[in-house]
């Protein structure tokens, strides 16, 4: 009887940020500002390259992919994080922590395939410029995003999956500000090593394999920009890489800080420090990487100003 008393949790408690009325207000208006901000900078990117002619290229088109996917990812969690500032209610369903825990994840890894898609399009476009336009071809740019897409969203299915069978006992407290895969992992009470096995060796194949294809596409371009004989071709090629670089260099990192990790170390409140980082601030940066750091998209910017 004890142990099914046990399982009968069917809610948690989100903590969010428990501070001081002052303090509160401030979060909620950055997380706000920070919100509104990053899907008006997505949304505007996508209109730019859906309507303007000069950017029909796969880069761009990938680049409209990603920003799609950055408005809905901070969707995911922000929008909740912000009734929570305001409501006495903190807790959330179990149905509604898995459902918001499996899009975070589906999100998080299609962006890590997208993020090698894109590196493979730069590999191209500077290492085989003449055979660029016969390879990246409409088609293949269209399978290309599917399969970023598809992969995340199937991936996450299976992590997910294993997590949920799981049985959650009290406390139900999740210091978080959404139900990452550790907090939620940390409440369960029964044997949870295939389910943590599993999540790991997911993690490492979404996050390494990606990164492998990132690392050799850019060791590739790299000895191709070093081999140019003009310094104003080693510029141009440098240019149309650095702004993707960047945005690789700040998603691993924070992502694999936080997921290729054994789960039982996590100090908590470090953990919702680098979460705010990689969910909700780089959503905000990355287009303005890509904007500040590209001339063809400054140029259609300020011709539509």
């Amino acid at each position: 009887y004890g142990m099914k008393n046990q399982t009968t949790i069917n809610e948690f408690i989100l903590l969010g940020f428990s501070y001081g009325l002052q303090v509160q207000i401030l979060l909620y208006l950055v997380f706000l500002v920070t919100y509104m901000v990053t899907i008006t900078e997505n949304a505007i990117i996508i209109y730019v390259v859906k309507r303007n002619h000069h950017l029909q290229k796969p880069m761009y088109y990938f680049l409209g992919n990603l920003s799609f996917l950055e408005m809905w990812y901070i969707s995911v969690t922000l929008p909740r994080l912000l009734f929570g500032f305001w409501s006495q209610n903190k807790t959330i369903s179990f149905s509604s922590c898995m459902t918001q825990l499996y899009f975070f994840i589906s999100l998080m890894c299609t962006e890590c395939v997208l993020l090698a898609v894109m590196a493979y399009d730069r590999y191209l476009a500077v290492c085989h410029p003449l055979r660029y336009p016969a390879i990246m071809t409409h088609k293949l740019c269209f399978q290309l995003s599917i399969l970023s897409w598809a992969g995340g969203f199937s991936i996450s299915l299976v992590k997910v999956s294993f997590i949920s069978r799981l049985t959650f006992c009290g406390p139900q407290v999740i210091n978080h500000f959404f139900c990452d895969i550790s907090p939620v992992l940390n409440l369960s009470c029964t044997d949870m090593s295939l389910a943590e096995t599993v999540d790991f060796a997911l993690a490492l194949v979404i996050l390494l394999v990606p990164l492998l294809t990132i690392v050799f596409s850019y060791c590739c371009i790299l000895s191709t920009i070093l081999c140019m004989p003009s310094t104003q071709g080693r510029r141009k090629a440098f240019s149309t890489c650095t702004s993707h670089f960047t945005v690789v260099i700040i998603f691993f990192s924070a992502t694999l800080f936080m997921y290729a990790r054994p789960r039982r170390i996590h100090p908590f409140n470090l953990n919702k420090i680098v979460s705010i980082f990689y969910a909700v601030f780089t959503p905000a940066l990355n287009p303005l990487i890509y904007c500040l750091r590209n001339k063809e998209v400054k140029e259609v910017l300020r011709k539509i100003i």
